[in-house]
């Protein structure tokens, strides 16, 4: 969806405030594809700071499905993203003299939200996320998931390359 900017612009003291709709039913990150099962309309305040720059805050919440990075088991993770950006749309001001934000969500006089809202997606991503804090994971060798039973297979964990490490452990360790 896009907002029409002009009226924040042409009226510097006008302030825009809307709660849109997304249409966003999943997100690709990193090749893949997750599903969002819930998300709240998102939330936008656009106000005009001077000199042609823009400042936009808001917040969302939603709720994807993400793998459990140990033991793939699908897991519920809710999201709670806080957009706040300032934006030059002056064409003729230099990148590295200001302080605002790099808009690809902003096209002529509209704000994308589409856009904005995947961007925030992808900075408020979790870097990992589990099951539960104690997963075992799943076996390195047969693929057996280790929170639904053991597997038979050997325990290889202890690399043989290692034995010198472990036994200066074993000599110097307090008694």
């Amino acid at each position: 969806m896009l907002i029409n900017l002009s009226e924040v612009l042409a009226e510097p003291h006008k302030t825009i405030v809307q709660d849109v709709t997304s249409e966003t039913k999943s997100v690709r990150i990193g090749g893949k594809e997750f599903d969002i099962n819930e998300i709240s309309p998102v939330h936008l305040k656009v106000e005009y700071t001077g000199e042609k720059k823009i400042r936009i805050t808001g917040n969302v919440s939603l709720k994807v499905t993400i793998p459990c990075d140990r033991c793939l088991e699908d897991v519920l993770t809710e999201l709670d993203l806080d957009i706040e950006k300032n934006v030059n749309l002056n064409v003729d001001c230099d990148a590295d003299e200001d302080d605002s934000d790099e808009a690809n969500y902003i096209d002529g006089y509209h704000l994308d939200v589409e856009q904005l809202l995947y961007n925030e997606i992808l900075v408020g991503w979790p870097m990992k996320v589990l099951c539960s804090e104690d997963c075992k994971g799943i076996c390195s060798v047969c693929g057996q998931n280790l929170n639904q039973g053991s597997c038979d297979c050997e325990d290889t964990s202890l690399d043989p390359r290692m034995s010198v490490i472990r036994d200066l452990y074993k000599n110097f360790k307090e008694v």
